[in-house]
């Protein structure tokens, strides 16, 4: 190994600048090889590696981590930075550069299962599914009723060969193809692809071989999941002519029940915000304005009716806020229970993938087709899943953030829903959390995303995405070099440290009704890994058209005059694992709220 570090810095990528380097600093007085038989290694004794620094490179680099050296400190740090931590670069730097493949997980796996609970279990026992949709509800003549129908209800018309999945893929791939130039919500149409699974659908159902709720409905996948030889661009430049080999592990479970793929949508470049390589995803309701992301595609077709059901992915709110915007359901599931294999790695210890749909009920039976480990998902679990439609809520122990509910974002739907709460016999029931830092965790968000797109930022590639603005991924990958590997390691221990404090809470209450763009929720429950549900509860009237990114002077968002109507949703946190109880309780709010059936005008 030494002699070749000494080669390297001869020949190699670094031996001008170690030629310019003064003797001294060069190599050690002796060689490595020469130490005395039976000395133990030592830090700081390696062949000097990498350009020269000097105390005020230490002096600079203060200001970005916001420590402060002394001087001595600063010109100890310097004096042996080459010898002690610049080798700790070889293996990006060279000369024995080491690849890491895409699917390669980190050693350690966040488990949010603290000691002495049971990983996949609620404490519900085994799994069950009743559903609520009436088989005797006739099939409307009208092809836009029947593509807003919910898929419980659509599964029964299906079952009963009141229409066939050929007839209803073809209703969804008109309608795509129909508005898709007005919501820019569509990568790859899969007409073909889906039109064949469709007709194998229909011959399996009229030969008696119904595979379940599922079967022959057609669906959307955010373009983050690997589908067999139809491309899977990740929403960005440098990927938009990549066609995967194998189907993601979602993609295969859903196949297996039947569902019928007729899209692949849209989603922020690499999972951040609205604007993809095509353009930016608008929001049906408010074609004005963005989708909100980054599962925008999910969001806006399943809102227009143009698709059954649709999966999105949930790192840290892209789930939660395209469903708010767009008014629809989103479930994000307990972290763990979703394989995520052959779906694009953001961040490998908050990456979720969950069902967006129209209805509650309809994101539960997806979420029961998709759940389960995967060998290629190292944080993968096995886990149960029991609910009943018509469950009874009374008595459930609702917890909520006074303080919360009387600021913004909260409004007048987030304080009428406590009401509706009590109404349902449910308990509400006051809690409160440590006033702590909780953006600090997203050094965890920021740090694991630059290391998962690090070849795509040394290859200086991520200046090929449309969005380059200071908020978009390519400034934030690259700031993310320079953050601390203690603060890291520190970040990772306060997340235990708000796990703990989640499970103090639940040992309150069953459930939490939170404003769903509360910033701390969103950080503290995506780090948690606990389950959301967030699900239309009225309309607010909004005046200017909102947005994911930072504001920007040059570009003002659009004004409306006189306000424009737009459906707004609160959110449900649930105990880990325990997405059966959080969508019982949802889908008695969805009852009592009354608005899940209301359509954005014009689709």
């Amino acid at each position: 190994m030494t002699q070749t570090r000494r080669d390297f810095l001869a020949a190699g990528a670094f031996s001008a600048l170690a030629a310019a380097l003064p003797l001294d600093a060069q190599a050690p007085a002796t060689p490595i090889n020469q130490q005395t038989p039976g000395a133990p290694p030592a830090f700081g004794t390696a062949q000097p590696v990498g350009p020269k620094v000097t105390p005020a490179t230490f002096a600079e680099a203060e200001k970005l981590v916001q420590i402060e050296m002394s001087p001595a400190d600063r010109a100890q740090a310097a004096g042996n930075w080459r010898e002690a931590m610049a080798p700790l670069y070889e293996r990006r730097t060279g000369p024995r550069k080491m690849e890491l493949e895409a699917g390669l997980a980190p050693a350690t796996v966040w488990n949010p299962m603290l000691p002495g609970l049971m990983p996949g279990k609620s404490g519900r026992g085994d799994n069950y599914y009743i559903r609520s949709a009436d088989p005797r509800t006739p099939l409307p003549a009208n092809d836009a009723d029947i593509a807003y129908a919910s898929v419980a209800q659509l599964s029964h018309w299906i079952q009963s060969r009141q229409i066939s999945s050929e007839r209803l893929t073809q209703i969804y791939l008109d309608r795509l193809q129909q508005f898709d130039p007005k919501l820019h919500c569509v990568i790859t149409l899969t007409r073909d692809h889906a039109l064949e699974q469709a007709r194998r659908a229909d011959a399996e159902i009229a030969a008696g071989k119904y595979r379940g709720p599922l079967h022959g409905i057609p669906w959307g996948a955010k373009d983050l999941l690997d589908t067999a030889g139809i491309p899977t661009t990740y929403g960005a430049e440098p990927y938009r002519n990549r066609v995967p080999k194998k189907d993601s592990a979602v993609v295969e479970r859903l196949n297996g029940a039947g569902a019928v793929l007729v899209a692949k949508l849209s989603l922020g470049a690499l999972a951040l915000n609205d604007i993809w390589f095509g353009g930016q995803t608008m929001n049906p309701w408010l074609p004005e304005e963005g989708a909100s992301g980054s599962s925008a595609g999910p969001g806006a077709s399943t809102a227009a009716g143009l698709v059954g059901f649709a999966i999105g992915s949930e790192t840290g709110g892209s789930i939660v806020s395209p469903s708010m915007r767009c008014g629809v359901t989103g479930l994000r599931p307990t972290y763990g229970r979703v394989a995520r294999t052959g779906a694009m790695t953001l961040c490998w210890s908050l990456d979720k993938l969950g069902p967006m749909a129209r209805y509650v009920e309809d994101t539960i039976l997806v979420l029961a087709a998709i759940s389960g480990p995967d060998l290629g998902d190292v944080a993968s679990v096995p886990s149960s899943l029991a609910f009943d439609a018509n469950a009874k809520v009374a008595g459930l122990r609702v917890g909520y953030f006074p303080a919360w509910m009387k600021e913004a974002p909260a409004t007048e739907v987030d304080r009428a829903a406590l009401e509706v709460v009590k109404k349902l016999g449910m308990e509400l029931v006051e809690v409160s959390i440590p006033d702590w830092p909780y953006d600090s965790l997203n050094l965890i968000l920021f740090a694991e995303g630059a290391a998962a797109f690090e070849e795509l930022t040394l290859a200086h590639k991520e200046a090929e995405l449309k969005a380059q603005v200071p908020d978009a991924w390519p400034n934030t990958f690259r700031q993310s070099r320079f953050l601390s590997a203690v603060d890291f390691v520190q970040a990772d221990r306060m997340r235990r440290k708000v796990a703990q404090e989640m499970a103090r809470v639940f040992s309150q209450v069953d459930l939490l009704l939170v404003p769903s763009l509360r910033d701390e929720i969103l950080v503290i429950t995506n780090n948690t890994g606990h389950p959301s549900l967030t699900l239309r509860a009225g309309f607010v009237e909004v005046s200017e058209a909102r947005s994911d990114w930072a504001p920007d002077p040059q570009h003002p968002l659009p004004k409306f005059a006189p306000p424009r109507r737009v459906p707004h949703g609160v959110t449900l946190i649930g105990r880990l694992f325990d997405e059966g109880t959080l969508c019982e309780a949802g889908i008695a709010l969805e009852r009592a709220f009354a608005v899940a059936s209301e359509r954005p005008a014009g689709f």
